[in-house]
């Protein structure tokens, strides 16, 4: 891997205005979400709402993506991603969400997860995770994917491919009947083959009209994750892996997550629909 130095926080532009006739979640302003209390099946309506989210959610990661370039800053990209999903009668469900300053997160090298867009320059070599969730009709569409920046080495560009494949056996996996912890039972293994770490403490969840509804979604194989999958249930499966250990550090901004050796990490992610023999992909541009 190049020995590029290690990130340090940059800094943030102001938040980003919302057109006013553009829907809010409920947290926005708030300290917190409500905690959702319904049901992890989603009817027929609910679920093509979320078709419409998702959707946006892949188109937003997508405009964003196309201008990771050595030499753009991350905040750039959050202005992109912020004004495709505007655009589109959309809000950036990041924006404001515990007090998330911005409207998807950019997660660099070392960064597990949730980076916070910012000053800071991409240069060549770098892989960079882009994390979009769209909220409209009242529902969420979550979905990241990690990007190659410019020329990258070969231990990098194979973690990415191997996260990816990680994420599409997962999907396969998912069957109605089978317990959940089958998804992290098949990323574990598959991640295993090349000595990668896979992260423990942040997963996948449920997701609906609650951006996060409290159903958990292990990428290893854990003995909790008991729940049987349901024909209707709606969850994202998103697999962090990283070159070393699966261990962490935050920072002290509260959201941006590293690797404790500062390692690089890869992370993909879909929201499925379960259907009556598989799953369906709601995040598809």
């Amino acid at each position: 891997m190049s020995g590029q130095s290690l990130l340090v926080p940059g800094e943030l532009s102001p938040i980003r205005p919302v057109p006013g006739n553009i829907r809010r979640p409920e947290y926005v302003g708030k300290p917190a979400p409500t905690p959702y209390k319904g049901p992890e099946v989603q009817t027929p309506e609910t679920i093509e709402l979320m078709r419409t989210a998702g959707r946006i959610a892949a188109r937003a990661m997508a405009e964003a993506a196309k201008h990771i370039a050595p030499g753009v800053t991350t905040d750039e990209l959050d202005r992109v991603a912020h004004e495709y999903m505007c655009d589109h009668g959309a809000y950036p469900s990041t924006l404001g969400y515990r007090g998330f300053q911005k409207s998807l997160c950019t997660s660099v090298n070392e960064v597990i997860c949730h980076g916070i867009p910012d000053s800071t320059v991409l240069n060549d070599g770098d892989i960079i995770n882009l994390d979009v969730t769209a909220y409209i009709g009242g529902v969420h569409g979550d979905n990241n994917a990690t990007y190659l920046v410019g020329d990258v080495d070969e231990e990098s560009t194979l973690l990415v491919e191997r996260t990816r494949e990680s994420l599409d056996r997962a999907i396969k996996a998912v069957k109605p009947g089978r317990q959940i912890n089958i998804i992290g039972r098949v990323i574990e293994s598959y991640a295993k083959r090349f000595g990668y770490g896979v992260v423990r403490d942040f997963t996948g969840h449920g997701i609906n009209t609650s951006f996060h509804s409290g159903l958990i979604v292990p990428h290893y194989d854990s003995p909790h994750a008991t729940t049987t999958i349901q024909p209707g249930m709606t969850f994202t499966i998103e697999p962090m892996l990283t070159l070393g250990t699966y261990e962490y550090d935050m920072w002290e901004d509260g959201w941006t997550v590293v690797t404790k050796d500062r390692k690089r990490t890869a992370q993909f992610e879909h929201t499925l629909v379960v259907t009556d023999s598989g799953a369906e992909i709601l995040t598809l541009p």
